[in-house]
């Protein structure tokens, strides 16, 4: 496992009109609670992975059975059009959108409950298992290309075409509004853990994509405990979106094989995210695909099935050499938080 160690606020160049993430989880949770399959999802603990891990405690985020959908994600795109069905801007409406994974099934979702449409593009990789619950959930399903950044292209060109509101969790110059609306409700589940832990966290894992999740939650951290709790940022090494950007100094897109870690396969940051873990991150992880499937096999033996993107958090801190333990201040007293972001694939 490779880290890469920063000081806050890591230099970054190009993003001065990029807006930061937002903190406000009030804003979220009082249109969220309202959703008649809201419910808190719980935070557990674990001896056997604190035990392996030579910590004193791991606690755990549990987002498996987060409103039916299975992760953390329906905190998302739903959120986003909840807001527009609250302006009046929802129905009638179709919502496009690219996903390797569980993003498209809260788009889908939320147009559902909200009387709008909802188009789904995906690559060609991705399992028909999905591309069915995806159908499931009311969305029209259309493949394209052979990676995520291709379905994506596809996605905005359909929205630009057939005047679709276009709902993606990356963002980029000049399309910010709905994926910092979509982080937000992100936040949610941040501040659920914050009220929920019986002490603050001195470490806290969280798996990335394009980093809309860990900057979420890396900026309640911050708000709730300060400088208290180190952030580190895990990522596969095949889509070192973050890790590459930052150490670049800019955002870059990152090159590399298709990664087991698919819900994580992303190869260009949020740049939201990038612009706020620049601010809130600590350290950045790169795990391997053998790493990644060691956390998912652990978790699965303590009764805590996922798959490695959801469990990569998790994954990083047992791959971590004594070296690395030592350099992030991890020894037989951290407390430790990390998110399970989602059930098995």
């Amino acid at each position: 496992m490779e880290i890469l160690h920063i000081t806050r606020p890591a230099p970054l160049t190009g993003l001065d009109e990029i807006p930061l993430p937002s903190g406000d989880a009030q804003a979220a949770l009082s249109l969220v609670r309202r959703c008649p399959v809201y419910a808190e999802t719980p935070l557990v603990t674990s001896a056997a992975i604190a035990t392996e891990a030579g910590v004193q405690d791991v606690w755990i985020k549990d987002e498996r059975g987060r409103m039916g959908l299975g992760s953390f994600k329906a905190l998302g795109a739903a959120y986003v059009i909840a807001v527009d069905k609250e302006r009046g801007d929802a129905g009638g409406r179709t919502y496009v959108t690219a996903s390797a994974g569980n993003h498209g099934l809260s788009v889908a979702a939320g147009a559902a409950a909200f009387g709008a449409s909802s188009v789904v593009y995906i690559a060609q990789t991705v399992p028909e298992g999905f591309e069915s619950r995806l159908s499931a959930q009311g969305a029209e399903v259309r493949r394209a290309g052979d990676t995520y950044e291709e379905s994506l292209k596809a996605a905005e060109d359909a929205a630009r075409d057939n005047g679709w509101a276009l709902l993606s969790d990356g963002s980029w110059h000049g399309y910010t509004e709905r994926p910092h609306r979509l982080m937000e409700g992100y936040t949610v589940l941040m501040a659920e853990a914050i009220a929920q832990l019986p002490d603050a966290p001195t470490h806290i894992f969280l798996q990335a994509g394009v980093g809309g999740l860990a900057c979420a939650c890396a900026r309640m951290a911050r708000q709730a405990w300060g400088d208290g709790p180190r952030i580190i940022v895990v990522e596969p090494d095949a889509a070192p979106a973050l890790y590459g950007s930052i150490d670049a100094g800019r955002a870059v897109e990152s090159e590399g094989p298709v990664s087991s870690m698919g819900r994580l396969d992303c190869k260009m940051p949020s740049l939201i995210a990038l612009k706020g873990l620049a601010e809130d991150a600590d350290a950045f992880a790169l795990v391997s695909e053998a790493e990644g499937e060691a956390g998912a096999g652990m978790c699965m033996v303590t009764g805590l099935q996922s798959s490695p993107s959801g469990a990569a958090g998790i994954a990083a801190l047992l791959a971590l050499s004594p070296e690395q333990r030592a350099a992030l201040g991890i020894d037989a007293g951290s407390r430790v938080l990390c998110v399970l972001s989602e059930g098995p694939a």
